[in-house]
């Protein structure tokens, strides 16, 4: 059933990231929110998967690196304390191998510190809708890294694996569309786009559509010569933007 704006339940989200500063600059953004409710904070790794245990909120926005926790252990450990929740990686670590790791962690998206508070709740809506929001000059990195010899017709890599409509299909989910979307695009229904999705899912091996993506470009399925639009970029802070952090 369809609900008014206005209607629809706020999104309960939870902020974790060991600098004060951070918290309180976001607290600060998500007060009396009509869209996302902050029902808690954490400033380590501990505390992130002990909120989300007891809360299963609907997002998680946090750093990647947590002081008591190796590299990204605690968005793996927030996946596992709550698999239905949605992980949001803010960091100021604009390394593109991050990003990788992130999504391979489990992140639903990655947003760099800094970014506009317009840019940073799209981003978050759009992880909620199940999209992957990617800063897209880390992305650039990403795929400027992938070797050139990757061949379409490498028997481990080969679009053999996929269908000519499951390509298409790919090439618009790595840009971010949504199942309406590529329907659109394509002239196909959601439902069949939701199939198509779904089955190349299951040939990489993976569990969500962020994960595909990354796959996508790991594999040389989406090449450097086809980077333009690959993803729907983060939007970088205009001038006269109050930053997210």
């Amino acid at each position: 059933m369809y609900l008014p704006e206005e209607t629809r339940p706020r999104s309960r989200i939870i902020i974790a990231d060991p600098n004060s500063l951070i918290r309180a600059g976001l607290r600060a953004i998500f007060a009396d929110d009509p869209e996302f409710d902050l029902v808690g904070e954490a400033s380590n790794g501990h505390e992130a998967v002990a909120l989300t245990h007891s809360m299963t909120p609907d997002l998680v926005v946090m750093e990647a690196y947590m002081p008591d926790m190796d590299d990204l252990e605690a968005t793996r450990a927030v996946k596992a304390a709550s698999p239905a929740t949605t992980v949001l990686i803010l960091s100021a670590a604009g390394d593109p191998r991050l990003l990788v790791a992130a999504v391979n962690a489990g992140a639903a998206g990655y947003v760099l510190k800094g970014s506009s508070e317009a840019a940073l709740r799209s981003a978050m809506s759009a992880a909620l809708e199940g999209n992957f929001p990617l800063d897209a000059q880390m992305v650039h990195e990403v795929l400027r890294r992938v070797p050139t010899d990757l061949s379409h017709s490498d028997p481990t890599t080969g679009t053999h694996l996929l269908s000519a409509r499951e390509q298409e299909v790919l090439e618009l989910l790595a840009r971010g569309y949504t199942n309406r979307e590529i329907g659109t695009q394509l002239v196909i229904t959601p439902s069949t786009v939701k199939v198509h999705v779904e089955h190349i899912l299951s040939k990489f091996g993976v569990s969500d559509r962020t994960q595909a993506a990354v796959q996508a470009i790991e594999m040389g399925y989406i090449t450097p010569g086809r980077l333009h639009g690959l993803a729907r970029p983060v939007e970088q802070k205009p001038a006269e933007s109050r930053e997210a952090c």
